[in-house]
């Protein structure tokens, strides 16, 4: 082998460069070069964006940031557990403190005051939320924001991501739990429109919690404005006085709430059409003249008035019920059956309203000021 190298009559590096093997190799490097030049011009300007900063593209980023907050939700059991007992305890707990709302008039009222009370949750929920937050936003600014793993819209968006699935499940916890013991079991539509309404509760508590811990610097004094916003937003929905008993000046609060879509939704579903037969304590008893039945006196009254009369034929102690159906008691609040999936859309408007203003709020009060500290 020496005697080969070393032969002084062959020049080696001639004999390589007009062999076959070295056009062989030429060949496959100038394919592997032309092969990165596509490849780089094939990058969308996104995914240009993200390598000029980072080392992956924002799709992967988002995928595995998402899967590692998965990872870390199922490694925090006592978070979940929180989620759940709390759907669990309080559905079972307002579903029969208004067990078997019957068809009276205080009976329509045991169902609002029963989606009242489902609202009332909402600040609890938000506040489960806002410090798991915390913790994680923390952990990311301070170690993987410098160091520049990923970006911090895949951070954020994330961990709202994440939130979803357990915010289903605790809807829909809440609604086998409150549901059924209150109104039993009525159409199959209507069940699934009060599922969905729940649901939809559920995922607009965790894009509001996201979207004022965003900005905040910690999860006291978030948790000051959700008293305040979500308080405002459920006093103003509809249950405790209709629209028209509002005054002037807060009618905006009716049209601007959450909640106002929310509860018109879930109580189209649950009472719309539903016959009204009033306790004695509702009714109005009263005697007709003389030689006249309760029917024959009250027929030109009847033909306007929206009640019923239970008795007609008597000729005393006549008993009219004021309501005949649910609707005449739903109508003056602007509830309506036919806006049922209308509603439904709105509450969507509003979740993605938060999605995008916590992507703003985050970016303009913390991601913008450390990149402006870096520089």
């Amino acid at each position: 082998m020496l005697e080969v190298v070393t032969d002084p009559n062959v020049d080696w590096h001639e004999h390589w460069k007009n062999s076959a093997e070295f056009t062989a190799v030429e060949n496959e490097l100038y394919r592997i070069n032309n092969e990165d030049k596509a490849d780089i011009a094939g990058t969308t300007q996104e995914e240009e964006g993200s390598h000029s900063e980072f080392a992956m593209p924002f799709s992967s980023q988002l995928y595995s940031v998402t899967l590692r907050v998965f990872q870390q939700y199922w490694r925090t059991p006592s978070y979940i557990l929180a989620k759940f007992l709390l759907c669990i305890a309080a559905g079972l707990f307002i579903g029969f403190s208004f067990y078997d709302a019957n068809v009276t008039q205080q009976g329509m009222q045991n169902v609002l005051y029963s989606l009242f009370m489902v609202g009332s949750l909402f600040s609890t929920v938000v506040q489960q939320i806002q410090p798991y937050f915390v913790t994680q936003r923390d952990l990311y600014e301070v170690r993987e924001r410098p160091s520049k793993a990923y970006s911090w819209k895949a951070f954020i968006l994330a961990q709202i991501i994440v939130e979803v699935p357990y915010q289903i499940i605790s809807g829909l916890l809440m609604y086998a739990c409150f549901f059924y013991p209150v109104v039993g079991i009525p159409s199959s539509e209507r069940q699934i429109l009060v599922m969905l309404f729940c649901i939809a509760l559920f995922v607009y508590a965790s894009t509001f919690a996201h979207m004022l811990i965003a900005a905040l610097p910690n999860a006291e004094t978030a948790a000051a404005f959700v008293v305040l916003l979500f308080a405002m937003s459920l006093i103003f929905c509809g249950v405790i006085q209709s629209p028209a008993a509002l005054p002037g000046f807060w009618i905006f609060m009716y049209r601007v709430s959450f909640f106002t879509y929310w509860v018109k939704g879930m109580a189209a579903a649950m009472l719309w059409g539903r016959a009204v037969t009033c306790a004695p304590a509702e009714l109005s008893i009263f005697n007709p003249p003389s030689g006249m039945s309760c029917g024959a006196y009250l027929e030109p009254y009847l033909q306007l008035a929206p009640g019923h009369l239970q008795n007609p034929s008597a000729t005393s102690n006549c008993s009219y019920c004021a309501l005949s159906s649910a609707n005449q008691y739903l109508g003056p609040s602007g509830i309506e059956w036919s806006d049922r999936w209308a509603n439904f859309g709105y509450l969507w408007v509003y979740i993605v309203f938060n999605i995008a203003v916590t992507i703003a709020l985050y970016w303009f009060f913390r991601a913008r000021k450390m990149s402006g500290n870096k520089k």
